[in-house]
């Protein structure tokens, strides 16, 4: 064959793929995206349909110039970006952009393996026009809002700030979610319950249940002494005992918003930190220091499917490692939500032979705990499910009923390779209906009804799929906005909206409220998945979107007029009050004569540095990370903190 060139997206990826491919492959990368809409203009001729005016991204040149020298001697060039919208577009603008007269071939594969790589150069195909159609949609409406917003955030609060299709509607459900918990009034209401034995050293706890038939509400503590006065002098008897086999099945094989969310919950990972380990483990880790090997399946996926060859060997593994028991009579296979890729594969191991433990040695902590996450969850997939034994004691105390359960694994099935936090609960020991039961305490304690809990990453995902909002792949950058422009704040693994978050989103609801609109916005994403699957017209879905979307932007313009939020300070220079604005690092003062006046000054906290000798006050900063505390005798003195320090001791 001759000499041919490849194209992927990094280097990573072209290491792997080079140990991979014949040494007439000149394998390069062309470090991500190289064409976009440009920075500084809206880049989208509306009038002339929406029409795109791509540009090479300053700075990417080079890379550029680069390809075309490499592309400059080769007949055929295979484009081996990722399989998704997206790689579909980073290709073809490379191939729009490299000399013409060659011939371009596709090349798509969803694990980085000599099996899956070499059928992939056997089947080049066309690019998939419709995908990149929907992705270059998907792009102008993301633009269009983007443009159009952000000059009116700032007009109305401050500079610096930015409001998004998909990123609008997420802080959406973080404000009405936090809105939610500073309206909710806790109620008050009390437990009973009763250490009972049936034998010495026999003892269990039952909870009251009911009361002359009904559900037991105890609203105070009043309430719960006279049911404790009047059981004290009750008999105990077991009025039934119920026994019952449940079965749990295993889980699914990750697909990349299960991922985030399980590693999330288990591992403490941001969405981002998954994401990006993930593609390490996909683009390929070192083995043995001679080769780069793709650990895992393509990790932008919304199918659950799992090629025929990946499930006879998973089943060979089971059947070896954990016997006939544990492996189904045939593959289990699980329910793929509409419009699913289903060219695309669950995340997966692409070798079992590569266990965890086998290569732990050569892979970062992070690695090995996302691969380790991986690899079990594929297995268990295609386990048998766990069985539990299941019981439940109803016990009679006057005109009291009170209930006991437990419940124990008697077959472990998947569980045996993906355990949970259910674990085995107690059960009571061995009763029978009749038997009586001895009192040893009754125990009253308090309790508060809580609001709805705070999102977590986790729940966020969750939640922003199950609505139909955006897709996985776009929710790390989206989380990673809405805590760099501080619209809402992580705190112990949980966002809190910000008054500056209240403050945007309350301005979109009130003038846009179809950008807002989670079904409208689900519509949108389903919209684009036709255009993708070729039954959708692009130009119809830019124009039901711009139309309103125009005239909302009209009534907005000559309607919202900028806040000002008036202090008691008085400007240094000019003796006229200072007011509250907004800028690209949070709330400041500023003179209210600007722009005759430009005086400013930071808001502190009123907490004063640590630093021995300082003097200063800490103020509130915001950078990338999110929001830290620095001494406003900076640069002289350079403390800074995440948290503020606790006050001195009195």
């Amino acid at each position: 064959m001759e000499n041919s060139l490849v194209i992927v997206e990094s280097p990573a990826k072209a290491r792997t793929i080079s140990n991979i491919l014949e040494k007439s492959f000149s394998i390069v990368s062309s470090m991500g995206h190289l064409i976009d809409l440009p920075r500084k203009k809206l880049g989208v001729e509306i009038e002339a349909d929406f029409k795109p005016d791509f540009a090479v991204i300053p700075g990417r040149q080079k890379i550029l110039s680069a390809l075309k020298k490499e592309a400059a001697g080769k007949k055929k060039i295979y484009i081996a970006t990722d399989p998704d919208r997206e790689g579909e577009a980073i290709g073809w603008h490379i191939k729009e952009k490299l000399p013409k007269g060659k011939e371009f071939l596709r090349v798509v594969f969803h694990e980085i393996t000599p099996a899956a790589i070499k059928e992939a150069f056997l089947n080049p195909h066309e690019f998939d026009l419709n995908m990149v159609e929907a992705q270059f949609t998907r792009r102008i409406l993301d633009r269009v809002v983007g443009y159009f917003l952000s000059p009116l955030l700032w007009r109305k609060i401050g500079r610096g700030l930015s409001a998004g299709r998909v990123q609008s509607v997420a802080l959406r459900l973080i404000v009405e979610r936090e809105r939610e918990i500073q309206k909710f009034t806790p109620q008050e209401y009390w437990e009973i319950e009763a250490e009972l034995q049936k034998a010495p050293r026999k003892n269990f706890i039952a909870k009251l249940e009911k009361i002359d038939g009904q559900k037991a509400e105890l609203k105070n503590k009043q309430a719960a002494d006279q049911i404790v006065e009047s059981l004290s002098s009750q008999s105990f008897s077991v009025a039934e005992v119920k026994r019952s086999e449940r079965k749990r099945r295993p889980a699914a094989p990750f697909i990349t918003s299960t991922l985030q969310q399980e590693a999330f919950n288990r591992l403490g990972f941001t969405v981002r930190r998954t994401m990006l380990v993930a593609q390490q483990l996909y683009e390929g880790i070192e083995i043995n220091s001679d080769k780069s090997v793709g650990l895992i399946t393509y990790m932008r996926t919304d199918s659950t499917r799992v090629a025929a060859s990946a499930l006879t060997k998973v089943r060979d593994f089971i059947l070896k490692e954990f016997g006939a028991d544990y492996l189904p009579a045939a593959a289990n296979i699980y329910p793929t939500k509409k419009h699913a890729q289903q060219a695309h594969e669950a995340i997966r191991p692409t070798l079992l032979d590569y266990s965890p433990e086998k290569i732990k040695g050569f892979l970062t902590k992070e690695q090995f705990k996302l691969y380790e996450l991986i690899y079990k969850r594929f297995i268990a997939s295609q386990m048998m499910p766990a069985r539990y034994e299941l019981t439940s004691v109803s016990i009679n105390a006057g005109n009291c009923l009170f209930s006991a359960s437990g419940s124990k694994i008697i077959f472990a099935g998947f569980l045996a390779v993906y355990p949970n936090d259910e674990e085995d609960k107690k059960s009571p020991p061995e009763l029978k209906k009749g038997d009586p039961l001895k009192l040893i305490r009754l125990t009253p304690s308090q309790h508060f009804t809580k609001p709805a809990s705070r999102y977590s990453e986790a729940t966020l995902v969750k939640t922003l799929e199950k609505e139909g909002i955006g897709r996985p792949s776009t929710y790390a950058p989206i989380i990673q906005t809405l805590i760099y422009r501080d619209y809402a704040r992580r705190i112990k693994g949980y966002f809190h909206a910000t008054e500056l978050g209240f403050k945007v989103c309350d301005l979109l609801v009130e003038y846009f409220p179809r950008i807002v609109d989670l079904k409208f916005t689900a519509r949108m994403e389903e919209e684009l998945d036709r255009i993708e699957e070729g039954d959708y017209d692009r130009l119809k879905v830019l124009n039901d979107f711009y139309l309103p979307f125009k005239e909302h932007l009209e009534f907005a313009q000559n309607n919202i007029k900028k806040e000002v939020i008036v202090t008691d300070e008085v400007c240094s220079e000019c003796s006229r009050p200072m007011i509250i604005k907004w800028g690209r690092r949070g709330k400041f003062l500023s003179c209210s004569g600007f722009p005759e006046c430009k005086n400013s000054k930071s808001i502190t906290t009123k907490v004063k540095c640590p630093q021995e000798g300082c003097g200063g006050e800490l103020i509130e900063r915001r950078s990338k990370r999110g929001i830290f505390y620095g001494c406003s005798n900076f640069p002289r003195c350079r403390f800074t903190a995440r948290d503020l320090p606790a006050p001195p001791a009195e």
